[in-house]
Formats: structure tokens, C-alpha cells, sequence
């Protein structure tokens, strides 16, 4: 038997680890992540199909919403092959090339997120602030050229992390303690020097959720301005009503994102179960909770779910 700690080795599996510590009650966690998983993959493909049917809702807002859906389905998609794997047919072990390609795309998937709801920000500024300048600024073409610029910036970002664990051996027992594969985690294993790759997450969650983040706010900043400017209290609560929202998406986003980093990078001593907690609520619930907040608030997104459930009015 190969000595752990030892023998420096090209790994070629992990261990995902489920929920152990709680017993028969992890078969109750696996039943609610199913759940989850069905309510945001349902509901995003909901939100995908009404914007493509609704010609009232072909504008700059729901194409970005569009996106936001896309990626949500996406972050779904990339953890759901392992969490069933692990957590109800306790099939544990993924291969290492695996484990990197679902970490990559977990994370570009959540930087691209973080770039959609800056480009609804931006949405949300010029349609509050500039009104009169909407449709000639977020043109059709400036909207796709938006997303795509997003797609490239979280893939050129993004593609150097598994590129530098790769280069790394590994001498140690390959456990990871999510049921899928996240780079604060899996850049605990390696026994090279991972000095490199640290420097460069924090470059990258400075450069992509800090910069986003502080452009967010700074379009809120003005668009409060702009609000307050507003003579009539009611004109400036309807105002402000449409950006319900997408300030509920950036906090639903932006919150858990920073709890996990935060229990990785300075909660060694939690209890073992929180960064595992805080992970799942960060893959899970964005997904899950977005396209019910945007069904909500967005009349033509009610009207026409009304009418798919219940058929038109008589």
C-alpha cells in the first residue's frame, strides 16, 4: 500500500465527502437538495421560455435576466453529477481531470454571475438616470457585446486555477469535504508549494467580486441621487421598486460568496460542517431563489406564468 504523506504522486482520483456527520439525516439533506435542484432548473427554464415568448419583454433587462438564468442553470448542471453521486449512491471517488473541469466551471459560472448582475446594474442606472438615452445606449448589439465581453473576462480568469493545480503533486489522503470539487478546497491537498495559486485566487476575488461589487454599489450610489431628486414620493417609490429585484439577486449573490470565502480562508477552527453548509447555500440557493424573486416583481413575467397555469382570462 502506497504511504500517504510519503510517496509525491500524480493523484488520480478524489474523495468527495457527503454530509457523514449527520447519519440518517443525510438522506433528508439529498431529498431537499433534490428539491432545490428541481425548483431552479424548472424555474430558470420557465424564465428563459416566457422572455423568449414575450415580445413585450425583447429589451436590454430580461436579456441580461436571460443570462442570469443561463448561468443559474448552469451552476446547477456542473454540481449535480457529483451531489447525487456522493450524497445518495455514495459513490464517492471522481477522477482528478474530472474534479478540475467541474471546479472550473463552477467558479467561471459564478464569476460570470457576478459580471451580469454589474451589466444589470449598469441597466438599471442609465434606465433610471438617463431615461431618455436607454434605447440608444443599451442597443441590441451593445447588450451582446456586453455579454460576451463577461464570458471572456470570467474565462480568461478563471482558466489559470486548475492549470496551476495541475502542475502541483500530490502525497496525501485526496479527501475533499464538499460533495463537488472547489478550489479553496482542493488547494489544501497538494504538498508542493501552493503559494502561487493562493496569490492568484486573491488577485482574482479582488479583481472580479471586488471590483464588481464597489461598481454595483457606486450605480446604486447615483441612482439613489438621482431618486431623491425626484419631487413626488410616490414616482420615487415606483422608481426605486424597479430595482427590487436585482438588489435582491446582488444580496442573495454577494453575501453567501463572502461568508464561504471568509469560513475558508479564516474559520479553520469552525466545526467541519459550516464551510460545507455555507458552500451549499452559495451554489444553491441563488439558483433556486432568483427566478422566484424576478416571477414576482416582474408584471409580464406574472402575467404570462398566470396564463400558462391557469389559461387566459374569460
Amino acid at each position: 500500500m502506497r504511504s500517504l504523506g510519503t510517496n509525491l504522486s500524480s493523484t488520480t482520483s478524489f474523495t468527495l465527502m457527503g454530509f457523514p456527520e449527520l447519519g440518517s439525516l443525510e438522506h433528508w439533506l439529498a431529498a431537499l437538495l433534490l428539491l432545490l435542484y428541481a425548483v431552479s432548473i424548472l424555474g430558470n427554464t420557465l424564465i428563459l421560455f416566457i422572455i423568449k415568448e414575450e415580445q413585450s419583454l425583447h429589451q436590454p433587462m430580461y436579456y441580461f435576466l436571460s443570462l442570469l438564468s443561463v448561468t443559474d442553470l448552469g451552476v446547477s448542471f456542473s454540481t449535480l453529477p457529483t451531489v447525487l453521486a456522493s450524497m445518495c449512491f455514495h459513490a464517492l471517488e471522481t477522477a482528478f481531470d474530472a474534479c478540475l473541469a467541474q471546479m472550473f466551471f463552477i467558479h467561471f459560472l459564478s464569476w460570470t454571475e457576478s459580471g451580469i448582475l454589474l451589466a444589470m446594474s449598469f441597466d438599471r442606472y442609465v434606465a433610471i438616470c438617463n431615461p431618455l438615452s436607454y434605447s440608444s445606449v443599451l442597443t441590441d448589439a451593445r447588450v451582446a457585446y456586453i455579454g460576451i465581453s463577461i464570458i471572456i473576462r470570467s474565462f480568461c480568469m478563471l482558466l489559470p486555477p486548475p492549470l496551476l493545480l495541475k502542475r502541483l503533486p500530490f502525497c496525501k489522503a485526496n479527501v475533499l469535504i464538499h460533495p463537488f470539487c472547489l478550489h479553496p478546497d482542493m488547494i489544501r491537498l497538494p504538498c508542493g508549494d501552493t503559494t502561487i495559486n493562493s496569490m492568484y485566487g486573491v488577485f482574482v476575488v479582488i479583481a472580479a467580486f471586488g471590483v464588481d461589487s464597489v461598481l454595483i454599489l457606486l450605480s446604486y450610489v447615483l441612482i439613489l441621487h438621482s431618486v431623491l431628486a425626484i419631487a413626488s414620493k410616490e414616482e420615487r417609490l415606483k422608481t426605486l421598486n424597479t430595482c427590487v429585484s436585482h438588489i435582491c439577486a446582488v444580496l442573495i449573490f454577494y453575501v453567501p460568496m463572502l461568508c464561504v470565502s471568509m469560513v475558508h480562508r479564516f474559520g479553520k477552527h469552525a466545526p467541519g460542517y459550516v464551510p460545507k453548509f455555507m458552500s451549499l447555500i452559495y451554489l444553491f440557493v441563488p439558483p433556486m431563489l432568483n427566478p422566484i424573486i424576478y416571477s414576482i416583481k416582474t408584471k409580464e413575467i406574472r402575467k404570462r406564468l398566470h396564463k400558462m397555469l391557469f389559461g387566459p382570462k374569460l
